[in-house]
Parts: C-alpha cells; sequence; structure tokens
C-alpha cells in the first residue's frame, strides 16, 4: 500500500434543495436537506483510503459538533488523525450549497482551515519522512502548503499539488511540485497565463502538469513535453460533486504504478463517483474499482 500523506481542507457541506433560488429578502421553503462530510483535503484523503493506500491526514476543525463528527468519519475510514488538531473557539469549516433544478450556488467558510499554520505543518515533520507521496490543494493557507512542499522536497517525497480553487501560484512552489492536477481554467491562473492555449501551458512544465477535462479525460506530458490523453470511462452520472477529489486521492493512492497507469485509474475511480450522490458518499473502494475496469476490459 501506498503511504498517502494529504495536507488539506475538511468541511461539513450543507446542502439545501429549492425549486427556485431566493431573492434578496425572499424566505422559500426547501425540498430537502442533508449534510455531507467534505472539504478537498478530506474528499481525496477518504478517497484514497478507500482504494486501499495507508492516509494520513493534515488539518484542522473547530471545537463543536461538526468538528467531532468529521473526525471521527475520517478515523471511521481508517484515515490517520493524529496531526488533525483542533482550533479551540473556533467553528470547524462548512460549505453552504443550495441546489436548485441540478445547478448550485456555493458559500464556502473555511473557519478552521484556515487557522491551519506552517508551524501546524512543521509539527508533523515525521509524517513527511514517513509517507510515499504528499498530496494538497489550496483551500487552507499558501504559506502552510508552501510549508508541505518544502518538507516533502526535504524528504524526497513527491509533492502532487491539485490548485483549486484557482489562484496564480509563485514560481518557488511550481519548482517544487512533481505534478500539478488543475482543470483547465485552474492551470492556466495557476501559470499566470489564463489567456494561452492549455496545450501551450502544458508544455510549460513537461512532465509535471496532468489536467483533467471532464468527459475527456485527463491530459498530460511526459519529460520530453510530449501530449498524451487519458481517456474517460462512460457512466451515467447521478452528482459530479467531488468527482475531481475522487480523482486526486486515487491518483495518489495508485502513484507508484507511473503517471500512464496511476491516471487510468484516476479517470476510472472519478467516472465511478459520480454514480452516486455526495462527495464522499460515492466514492469507490478498490475491490469497485477493480470491478468496473474489469468490466470495461470485457467492453473493449
Amino acid at each position: 500500500m501506498n503511504k498517502v500523506l494529504v495536507v488539506g481542507s475538511i468541511n461539513m457541506d450543507l446542502v439545501a434543495q429549492v425549486g427556485h433560488y431566493p431573492r434578496l429578502g425572499e424566505t422559500l421553503l426547501g425540498s430537502g436537506f442533508a449534510t455531507y462530510h467534505g472539504g478537498k483535503g478530506a474528499n481525496q484523503a477518504v478517497a484514497a483510503a478507500r482504494l486501499g493506500a495507508q492516509v494520513t491526514m493534515i488539518g484542522r476543525v473547530g471545537d463543536d459538533a461538526f468538528g467531532r463528527e468529521l473526525t471521527a468519519g475520517l478515523q471511521a475510514e481508517g484515515i490517520n488523525t493524529d496531526w488533525v488538531k483542533t482550533s479551540p473557539n473556533t467553528a470547524s469549516g462548512i460549505a453552504m450549497i443550495t441546489v436548485s433544478d441540478s445547478d448550485n450556488a456555493i458559500i464556502v467558510v473555511p473557519g478552521a482551515n484556515a487557522h491551519l499554520s506552517p508551524a501546524d505543518i512543521e509539527a508533523a515533520e515525521a509524517a513527511f519522512e514517513s509517507a510515499d507521496v504528499v498530496i494538497a490543494q489550496l483551500e487552507t493557507p499558501l504559506a502552510s502548503i508552501e510549508m508541505a512542499a518544502l518538507l516533502a522536497n526535504r524528504y524526497g517525497k513527491p509533492f502532487i499539488l491539485n490548485p483549486a480553487p484557482a489562484m496564480r501560484l509563485p514560481v518557488s512552489l511550481l519548482d517544487k511540485v512533481a505534478l500539478l492536477t488543475p482543470n483547465e481554467f485552474e492551470l492556466g491562473m495557476a501559470l499566470g497565463r489564463p489567456e494561452s492555449e492549455w496545450q501551450q501551458a502544458l508544455q510549460q512544465l513537461p512532465g509535471k502538469v496532468l489536467m483533467t477535462a471532464g468527459a475527456d479525460g485527463a491530459w498530460f506530458t511526459d519529460a520530453a513535453g510530449t501530449l498524451q490523453q487519458q481517456t474517460s470511462f462512460k457512466v451515467t452520472p447521478v452528482d459530479t460533486t467531488g468527482a475531481g477529489d475522487t480523482f486526486n486521492g486515487a491518483l495518489a493512492a495508485f502513484w507508484d504504478l507511473g503517471l500512464s497507469a496511476a491516471s487510468r485509474m484516476a479517470c476510472a475511480a472519478g467516472a465511478l463517483s459520480v454514480t452516486k450522490a455526495g462527495a464522499q458518499s460515492g466514492m469507490p473502494t478498490k475491490a469497485q474499482l477493480q470491478a468496473f475496469l474489469s468490466e470495461q476490459g470485457e467492453a473493449e
């Protein structure tokens, strides 16, 4: 099993379903409500754990009921939460999601995620030393992500960065990344080239970018800059929430197979994840993924 270290956010998703979005001052009766464990960091940790990786999480929750539930949920997935710390007098991160006609509007309140500090990352240095691969996102402070990249490099561990939410990344951070995993918009933003064609942006960092492309699968280049594609898998989607996080968690879980094989596993896992509702509830186990790939092989 790969030992995967995840540095990132832990949120509670609060999802309300309505017939239409409320206007200013309007009160609506909703048709449904549910809570889901989320946050890009936690989602990727759960995805990797279900696929057989040995996962450790670094993050922060608040000293509230959500924080206790979210930590217990990670532990129930077999994830090591020794480095998931509680921020006193602070609420856990939440995402308020309003769903109408299969579209959504989202408000994210970082809460305790904003308290994840470089000192927290340094305190977990032993976790970097024992990891096989480190993965992070951008829902926690950039300074903490930069410290994670520094420690990963110090111990010679590949550092995967999923640059979401989209932002311009410093060159000093890009230099430490083994693999950047953006979508097309995030790629342009990360490199400071939002108007560039994505093919040109991929060539800027040969062998270091894998761009997710939804129904088109994923695109990446080898060290020589040769463009390659991993095609997607056809499924009937129910809820696309968390598909990207499933992809990234799978990529880390199967990192030792090499980028081409790992991207195939990640595309398959991402496809499976959209066949169920909820970010984490739709993430497949390794057995489910293997069965799905076997079916695809028979179809071919």
